[in-house]
């Protein structure tokens, strides 16, 4: 990978490859161990800011599959079906552990099938279609090269097997290694009945390097695009646009190129999300046009609402019912009431806006006094002129206008007029005696 990281902890999706691996244990299981080697101790960092739950066992020297899972033998009660997963292999769907978990065989090992199975153990079968042993590609006959069914390394097992294989699997190979493959054989012999399920193979595409982390991406990309469609959502091109979490979404929506969903995204019906948009853990209503370049960050958006183009919502913004957020407008820990409007060029941090009140260009909330955040209060229906700054703490009541340019340092009552600013002075004909 040529990384200062592990393999493992290397990005896909928004997320690492073993949170990928993790997160679909923990929905299928309540007991996850994770083996570690190699840095192993950035590893477990990792994983506890993952799930602090979450078990690591130490394998300090890398000795083959069925060596790392042998270290976490004394893990394993006989009465309990073991699901071994692999770190690199992030994509299985819950769908496929599912179906594994349902067989009801002793022993089920995830297949595949593959037109060109070149460099993959062949899985040997009987007449019932279990499985016999594995062979690797530069042990098998002419014959077994041509079997398309190859072992994924996936497979659920009864604990009480699994350590009874594990005690007899020796590193009698080439590279002295303990490989999880041969159990098949060892269980096969003692009369184990080991069944076959077939996975869909980009659900079991792993990554030994870049190129193979971008073929995931791509992989990934396409996956979460077919869940958005299946939702009902339209999308103008699902080869652009990335699904870094989770999206919920109502009836009728579109979503244009290049945007990406991240957290928690939750869309009412008929949302519109325009091109190069990027959401993170956001709540949008129904018939709310996000325009494009618009940033969204942890922040609820109303209904009929139109946000951008090149709005940014932070942290903590409330957007009302029929508001406006326009372009390069930056909200931070604010609430803009039902019907307001910031069309252009403001931030307003810290601030309640009452409901129909508009915003003129270039406003700013003063929120930072260099030590502390304070707050603005601004009542509804009120008209906040273009230019103008209020310095916080500040309340300024309903009805209220402020006139353009004006720096608002005291509160300003209901339905009043405000307007602090210098005296304009002019000097005719001051340019030509200066010449």
């Amino acid at each position: 990978m040529n990384t200062n990281l592990p393999k493992v902890m290397q990005p896909l999706g928004g997320h690492t490859l073993i949170s990928h691996v993790i997160k679909t244990a923990k929905t299928n299981s309540k007991d996850v161990t994770v083996v570690v080697g190699h840095q192993k101790d950035l590893l477990k960092e990792h994983i506890a800011s993952i799930d602090q739950n979450i078990q690591t066992v130490d394998q300090n020297e890398q000795l083959g599959t069925a060596h790392a899972v042998k270290t976490a033998a004394h893990l394993i009660q006989d009465n309990e079906k073991v699901l071994v997963l692999y770190g690199d292999v992030p994509l299985i769907s819950n769908e496929t552990i599912e179906a594994l978990i349902s067989s009801g065989q002793e022993c089920t090992l995830l297949s595949m099938m593959l037109n060109d199975p070149t460099g993959y153990g062949r899985i040997i079968t009987n007449e019932e279609s279990l499985a016999l042993r594995i062979i690797e590609q530069k042990d098998a006959s002419s014959e077994e090269r041509k079997i398309q069914e190859v072992f994924t390394g996936i497979l659920l097992i009864d604990g009480s097997l699994l350590k009874l294989a594990l005690d007899e699997i020796n590193n009698q190979n080439a590279a002295n290694e303990y490989y999880l493959t041969d159990l098949v054989e060892i269980l096969s012999a003692k009369g184990v009945k080991i069944n076959c399920i077939q996975a869909d193979p980009a659900e079991v595409v792993g990554a030994n390097n870049k190129h193979e982390l971008h073929e995931l991406e791509s992989i990934l990309r396409k996956m979460s695009a077919e869940k958005l469609l299946e939702q009902g959502i339209t999308l103008l091109d699902s080869a652009r646009i990335d699904v870094r979490g989770e999206v919920e979404a109502g009836k009728d929506c579109s979503v244009d190129v290049n945007v990406i969903f991240e957290g928690k995204v939750t869309l009412g019906d008929n949302v519109t999300i325009k091109s190069n948009v990027v959401l993170k853990d956001v709540s949008i209503g129904d018939n709310s046009i996000i325009d494009c370049f618009s940033h969204l960050s942890s922040a609820t958006v109303g209904s009929n609402c139109n946000i951008g183009p090149y709005a940014r919502l932070r942290e903590g913004s409330e957007i009302g019912n029929n508001a406006k957020v326009g372009n390069f407008v930056e909200t931070k820990k604010t609430k803009l009431g039902d019907g307001a409007k910031a069309n252009h060029l403001a931030y307003l941090g810290d601030a309640d806006i009452g409901d129909r009140t508009n915003i003129g260009a270039g406003t700013i909330t003063c929120n930072y006094d260099g030590t502390n955040k304070h707050q603005t209060t601004i009542g509804k229906e009120s008209f906040i002129g273009t230019n103008s700054s209020l310095v916080a703490p500040v309340e300024i009541g309903k009805g209220v206008y402020v006139g353009a340019g004006s720096v608002i340092t005291k509160d300003v009552p209901d339905e009043a007029l405000a307007v602090a600013r210098g005296k304009q002075v002019i000097k005719e004909d001051w340019a030509k005696n200066k010449k």
